[in-house]
């Protein structure tokens, strides 16, 4: 499966995909309030079945409902019903059900089977009309779905899921695994040595980010100055969200470069956010995966997770010997076996590394390498 994302042409006529998210919008808070009421009645969750050919009576009725394709609205239906079934399953975690939106802020629909045509170039049928987009890669393969998002700026996007059928296989280029290790002061600390800072976006326009956001909050509410206010504070945050990407996918590409096997350490970022908020939230590592593990299998490379409780900060990488306690603010320690005095980011990064290493089978790594060959 290959995702790709394709913005629309400013005009006039976009304002029927707009009409159709917000229609989705309310159908799906219908759908919540529906369920809502079901339970209260009944004790029981509505099944997505009987909803759908509920809200397929409906949508006859509504006109402005039939703005939004039936494959669209069963797609609500279906979203909903995965929700509460998280929700059922882990709602002693901290889960919660799915709520009502707004329907100004609601943000896509989607279409599967029907519902959409690709009429050759860059031009989409969608509904009865047909749309320009930026055309700036071909749609190879088979469409799975297709999605219409809207931003807060009120830009619109294609999102295509595509099944080009393509298996790569793993193959081995440089020769070389590393492990890496995630921190709050190097954003990532490799295993032969090296660090990589983080540029920390946010907090280097969070100065701007105040000022508009204080500008925003002293504009009258419904005013058209507030609503001006609004857009520059959203530019603002997707002028971060942009540079921060850009930056992610050329460090994902430089380290698919340079090694065959990359080694991560499964974190608990809910947890971590919970102790340190914003800067993890600034880092935004999830992120940062999300791009690797796509570049890793565009290039066929391979990307290992190692248990998330393997205690690799307190394990000595050169004899083994694992401490009972290590406190965060400690950075470096001395093995009370061997005397070698350890970094804490580059002693655990060795640590991923051998144990990413034993997981691809290349068990046969001494603990001392830095580098290892495939």
């Amino acid at each position: 499966m290959k995702t790709l994302k394709f913005k629309f042409y400013q005009h006039k006529r976009n304002r029927f995909l707009k009409r159709s998210i917000n229609a989705a919008g309310v159908i799906y808070n219908h759908c919540i309030a529906l369920h809502k009421r079901y339970y209260r009645m009944w004790g029981k969750h509505l099944n997505c079945v009987k909803l759908q050919a509920h809200i397929a009576k409906l949508r006859n009725r509504f006109e402005f409902w039939q703005s939004v394709g039936s494959q669209a609205v069963q797609d609500i239906c279906q979203r909903i019903e995965k929700a509460y079934q998280l929700f059922f399953k882990h709602n002693k975690k901290g889960v919660r059900p799915p709520g009502f939106k707004k329907v100004k802020k609601y943000k896509s629909f989607t279409l599967k089977q029907a519902g959409y045509k690709f009429l050759g170039g860059n031009r989409v049928k969608i509904g009865s009309r047909v749309y320009q987009f930026w055309k700036s890669r071909e749609i190879e393969g088979k469409v799975k779905t297709l999605t219409i998002k809207r931003t807060p700026l009120g830009e619109l996007f294609m999102v295509v899921v595509v099944d080009d059928g393509m298996h790569p296989q793993i193959k081995f280029t440089t020769g070389q695994i590393a492990g890496f290790d995630f921190g709050l002061r190097t954003f990532l600390t490799c295993s032969d040595g090296t660090t990589i800072e983080s540029p920390q976006f946010f907090k280097q326009s969070l100065n701007a980010i105040k000022k508009a956001s204080r500008h925003h909050s002293k504009k009258l509410k419904g005013s058209s100055n507030r609503e001006r206010a609004f857009e520059n504070l959203v530019r603002s945050h997707e002028d971060i969200a942009n540079r921060r990407t850009d930056w992610f996918w050329k460090l994902a590409h430089n380290l698919t470069d340079q090694f065959d096997v990359l080694c991560f350490e499964t974190l608990n970022l809910k947890g971590m956010k919970r102790l340190w908020g914003r800067k993890v939230s600034d880092l935004a590592l999830r992120d940062f995966l999300d791009i690797l593990e796509w570049v890793v299998r565009k290039k066929g490379k391979q990307i290992v997770y190692i248990d998330q409780w393997y205690p690799s900060s307190k394990t000595c990488s050169c004899c083994g010997h694992v401490l009972e306690k290590l406190d965060l603010s400690v950075r470096k320690w001395r093995c009370p076996s061997c005397q070698v005095v350890n970094g804490r980011d580059e002693n655990a990064s060795k640590n991923i590394q051998t144990v990413g290493a034993s997981m691809v089978g290349l068990g046969n790594v001494s603990r001392s390498e830095t580098a290892i060959a495939v």
